[in-house]
């Protein structure tokens, strides 16, 4: 019962005039980044951070909570009409998808995905609420050793989950960890690390880093590649959105595999949408009685991913909100985003800030129907934004990141620096090191020297307190078999499989 009254008030703060509209704008922007190609996910929450300073938490929280599953919708559209991912997510929903719209079956393909997304997302939505509370009573009993043990846990699985080399990942969350050092030390306020540059002594903003690493970076990336695609996009009006009752028969059960898959790898620390849409592609492959029918239009191949995608995207809000750990890079920003408006993630959140939690909670529910009113009906004007040219679009966007960068501390020196931290993740995207797991060591470094100092000052310097406290030392003892696990050749090559099944 609990549950529904927490839900009721949920909702009545989701539905206030405010919430609604902020819900819209960001089902739209993510909608829109979705379908443009080289403005990523987390780019975009970078850039729209400075700008939630002037809003209400609940408000800011729940827009910039759209834009990241609105992203995943708006990603399928352009991957099956005009076979361009907008969003890493979408890049295996392409394989089948644009098949299908070869075929001239583009309607079914856009409704199916559509469909699998919409019944995702509620049922992951279901999951934050059911699973909500409890894990956080489950985190009242965490002490800092256990706390401690956790991060070291999520930076592990971010190691293991993240694609090409295991030591690469590794060098990505100890440069995170060794800039969250920056500034000035938390227990006794000396300078550390900031060269007695004035402008360093509270440390590297979290934004100003996100933003060059993720932002510009992705733009000098975009330039690189000469991100003038072959615009030769469908010119024909798209019929038939409803798809037959073959359609829905074939892909029924890949819907409900996708969400289950995907709601698992949403609430794995460093798992997300991404490796759920690749997962759930590859176990449809392997299920299927005819695999050769993957790559040719089979609708399963677009309903999968597309399930998976959403599902991870709205459970990844569950450590988030109950442990305060962000899972992947873009819950990375939204603890950034609560920390500026005051909020401490973790599991006091949903005691203190009832509002916040279950206002997001319902307002995923209503931003889960306005995306499928926004994306179906809409499919054409979306199409017709990628006739704009990135030649056009990208002064825009540096100057937009700029001006959000400056506005954080109206500090010129920000701007340089996340200029400078473009170049820095310019260079690791060509070297093929993975920014994520970065952005995931600089949040969660300063919460995890907080705990594991905190901890030795109850043992009183006795480091034996990490294995001597039974959560702890399971916590622990499951990082280093998972590490272990990452470095086998044979789990390697698995890994690295399934990354490339998008490619074949």
């Amino acid at each position: 019962m609990e549950l529904f009254a927490n839900l009721a008030h949920g909702f009545a703060v989701a539905f206030s005039p405010i919430n609604l509209l902020m819900c819209l704008i960001g089902a739209l922007v993510g909608t829109l980044v979705g379908v443009l190609p080289g403005i990523g996910t987390i780019a975009t929450v970078a850039m729209l951070l400075p700008i939630t300073f002037g809003l209400p938490p609940v408000g800011a929280l729940i827009m910039l909570a759209g834009i990241y599953y609105g992203a995943q919708y708006g990603g399928s559209t352009t991957s099956i009409l005009v076979n361009i991912p907008g969003e890493a997510t979408s890049v295996v929903t392409a394989l089948d998808g644009h098949q299908m719209a070869k075929q001239g079956r583009a309607g079914p393909a856009l409704a199916i995905a559509a469909i699998g997304s919409f019944f995702a997302g509620c049922v992951a939505t279901v999951l934050i609420a059911v699973l909500g509370a409890p894990l956080t009573k489950l985190a009242l009993a965490f002490g800092p050793a256990e706390y401690f043990s956790l991060m070291v846990l999520g930076l592990i699985f971010a190691v293991v989950l993240a694609k090409g080399s295991v030591l690469k990942a590794i060098a990505m969350i100890v440069f995170g960890l060794l800039l969250s050092m920056v500034g000035s030390d938390i227990e006794t306020g000396a300078s550390r690390m900031a060269f007695n540059i004035p402008e360093l002594a509270d440390g590297l903003g979290f934004a100003t880093v996100a933003m060059g690493v993720f932002g510009f970076a992705e733009i000098i990336r975009n330039l690189d590649h000469g991100a003038e695609m072959d615009r030769n996009l469908v010119q024909q009006k798209i019929t038939g959105l409803m798809p037959t009752k073959k359609d829905l028969a074939d892909s029924t059960p890949a819907i409900l595999r996708g969400t289950v898959l995907g709601s698992i790898l949403g609430i794995l620390p460093g798992g997300g949408a991404v490796i759920a849409s690749f997962a759930a592609y590859t176990l449809e492959k392997k299920l299927a009685r005819n695999p050769s029918r993957f790559g040719r239009g089979a609708i399963e191949g677009v309903a999968a991913p597309e399930s998976a995608n959403n599902a991870a995207a709205q459970t990844s809000f569950i450590p988030l909100l109950t442990l305060g750990i962000p899972p992947n890079a873009v819950m990375a920003l939204m603890v950034g985003a609560m920390t500026i408006h005051g909020i401490v993630p973790g599991p006091q959140v949903m005691q203190k800030q009832p509002d916040l939690v279950w206002g997001m909670i319902a307002s995923m529910w209503i931003g889960n129907l306005m995306l499928i009113i926004i994306n179906l009906p809409l499919v054409g004007i979306w199409v017709r934004l990628l006739r704009v040219p990135y030649r056009l679009m990208f002064p825009s966007i540096v100057v937009f990141c700029a001006i959000g960068i400056y506005s954080v501390n109206n500090a010129p020196v920000d701007v340089v620096l996340a200029g400078a931290f473009g170049l820095v993740g310019y260079w690791l995207i060509k070297h093929d090191f993975e920014p994520a797991p970065l952005l995931l060591g600089m949040v969660l470094g300063p919460l995890m020297e907080e705990n594991l100092r905190r901890a030795l000052l109850i043992s009183r310097g006795d480091w034996s307190v990490f294995l001597s406290r039974p959560l702890s030392a399971v916590l622990l003892a499951i990082a280093a078999g998972l590490l272990v696990l990452a470095v086998l050749p044979t789990l390697r090559a698995k890994r690295d499989e399934v990354f490339v099944e998008s490619e074949g």
